[in-house]
């Protein structure tokens, strides 16, 4: 869902857009989600069908083990399942997850730079999830694919894929006065 600030057509009587909304999505969490949900499973299979002719402590150790385990594969996973961007007059918030947890709020008057940034992979920021990197700043990365990053005011780089960024670039651009990349190109 993306509402576009200059999605008004001419002589429209709708006011443009005061909020740009994208999601990004991967789909393959959800097979990590399963394989979080099997050792789960597991664990509480050992727990009710095992018989106890080994031991208490090594059955507890693997019931445990499995559920704990399954626990933070399923809830690291499904965290980052997807994200949520929203930016509106006076700050980007990003949400993660169904729960919306980790979710980062940036005021745009701490924005001093938007860049469109066509190629994004886990790889480079090592892994899905939300990372941080020395000489990268911090991201929120879902998936592969397109994103924009944020220069903040501190130095500091922030960066999200999410889908039509390249229209969440321009939308940022204009609520800050800050020119187009192509024109500060052929400066």
């Amino acid at each position: 869902m993306t509402d576009h600030s200059g999605s008004t057509h001419h002589g429209s009587t709708q006011a443009p857009s005061t909020v740009w909304t994208g999601r990004a999505t991967n789909h393959t969490q959800w097979l990590l989600a399963l394989a979080g949900a099997g050792c789960m499973a597991l664990g509480i299979e050992l727990a009710v069908v095992s018989p106890w002719s080994s031991g208490i402590a090594p059955l507890l150790m693997s019931v445990i083990g499995c559920l704990a385990v399954g626990l933070l594969i399923l809830f690291g996973t499904l965290a980052f399942v997807h994200v949520a961007v929203k930016v509106d007059g006076d700050a980007l918030e990003v949400r993660c997850g169904h729960a919306g947890l980790p979710r980062r709020r940036i005021l745009l008057d701490h924005v001093v730079g938007a860049e469109y940034v066509p190629k994004i992979n886990p790889r480079q920021w090592g892994g899905w999830g939300y990372r941080w990197r020395p000489e990268q700043g911090t991201a929120v990365v879902v998936r592969k694919g397109e994103g924009m990053a944020l220069r903040l005011g501190d130095g500091r780089t922030f960066t999200v894929t999410v889908d039509d960024a390249e229209t969440a670039v321009r939308f940022i651009r204009a609520r800050l006065h800050l020119p187009a990349r192509a024109d500060r190109d052929r400066d």
